[in-house]
């Protein structure tokens, strides 16, 4: 297997992809949109099922294997997967998960944009870290197109070994059982892509106005990963300082704080729900929350934002809640994203402005 390293410079190219049987033929460009995952359903079995995958992955839970799977699979799975389930079922649409059916139209919309955009349209695949639909299954649609070129987009605007590196794990894995893999460049994150912070700073003013702090809330990792060199903490605070800057917000009225907290260990702090009670506490009466760390609407934002934190914040005395809604497949991140593509794929056409 191709380490996650591998793919962290923008632009690689393995050493089988220089080949001179490789030379002179026609080059067709794919375009592999990567998200986290999601359970099928929202039950207790789909949901047991993808935990199991997600939480077996290394870069996740960063403990010895073993001992570690004794504790999922006697602890966890036996009874967080029916509480995660009345979770999912709240923010459940008819179309399905909404992680999957954002991500599914954001790619859509994409693919649209380079259509419109590049002389030759790259082909467009969705693939999950975990669950459906797989990395290994979109990249099997992009090999039978016969593609010479990718383009790996994972949908993390900051960079973590949590997500990006185990998405690009998964790339790699299944790229090495090509015969002849493609040249490959990866879009390692764009956390300060003044494109992603004009669109995000775009959708907060676009939100009420009657809010008298800001929360930009991150998922959080455990505190260990950061101090062990991950740099996904420093990149979600450069995030939040751009798009603060951009709003002109004085600096009493925003902060930055982590959720999705598991566990007793220490994580990335400080946690959102104790910001939350700590801001209503304080005679904060009218709060915002937006989630900048998320490209779509998933159980994190809809779930335990929009419902878990407006209830934490009443709860503590606030009368105000407002959660601004990710970017989904608005045209500014579909701009955002369609040009970070294109600048990989060394369009031949000057790009639409």
């Amino acid at each position: 297997m191709l380490p996650a390293a591998f793919f962290r410079s923008p632009a690689f190219v393995p050493r089988a992809m220089t080949l001179g049987y490789l030379e002179g033929m026609a080059t067709a460009t794919g375009v592999l949109v990567v998200n986290i995952g999601t359970p099928d359903a929202p039950t207790p079995k789909a949901i047991r099922r993808f935990l199991a995958e997600f939480l077996s992955d290394p870069h996740v839970v960063k403990l010895p294997w073993l001992p570690w799977q004794v504790v999922l699979r006697t602890l966890v799975l036996p009874f967080r997967p029916a509480k995660s389930a009345n979770a999912y079922r709240q923010i459940w649409t008819a179309a399905g998960s909404p992680l999957l059916t954002g991500t599914e139209a954001l790619a859509r919309a994409l693919e649209r944009w380079l259509a419109s955009n590049l002389e030759e349209a790259p082909l467009v695949a969705l693939g999950m870290t975990y669950g459906n639909p797989s990395i290994d299954h979109a990249l099997q649609k992009l090999q039978w197109a016969g593609i010479r070129r990718l383009v790996v987009l994972p949908l993390f605007p900051q960079y973590s070994a949590t997500t990006t590196a185990a998405a690009l794990d998964r790339v790699a894995a299944a790229l090495a059982g090509w015969s002849a893999p493609p040249e490959c460049f990866v879009i390692e994150d764009y956390h300060a892509d003044p494109a992603h912070i004009a669109a995000l700073a775009s959708s907060i003013a676009a939100a009420r106005t009657r809010w008298d702090h800001l929360i930009f809330s991150f998922h959080g990792i455990p505190q260990r990963y950061a101090a062990a060199g991950d740099p996904y903490g420093k990149r979600c605070q450069s995030t939040a300082q751009l798009v603060a800057a951009q709003l002109k917000l004085p600096r009493e009225r925003w902060s930055v704080a982590f959720q999705s907290r598991v566990g007793r260990a220490r994580w990335l702090a400080p946690y959102t729900e104790d910001r939350l009670r700590a801001l209503a506490g304080d005679g904060v009466r009218h709060v915002a929350v937006a989630c900048p760390g998320f490209a779509v609407d998933c159980l994190e934002t809809l779930e335990e934002i929009a419902i878990r934190g407006a209830a934490t914040f009443f709860a503590a005395g606030g009368l105000d809640f407002e959660y601004i809604p990710a970017l989904n497949d608005d045209a500014a991140q579909v701009d955002c994203l369609g040009r970070l593509v294109a600048e990989r794929v060394d369009a031949p056409v000057e790009l639409a402005r």
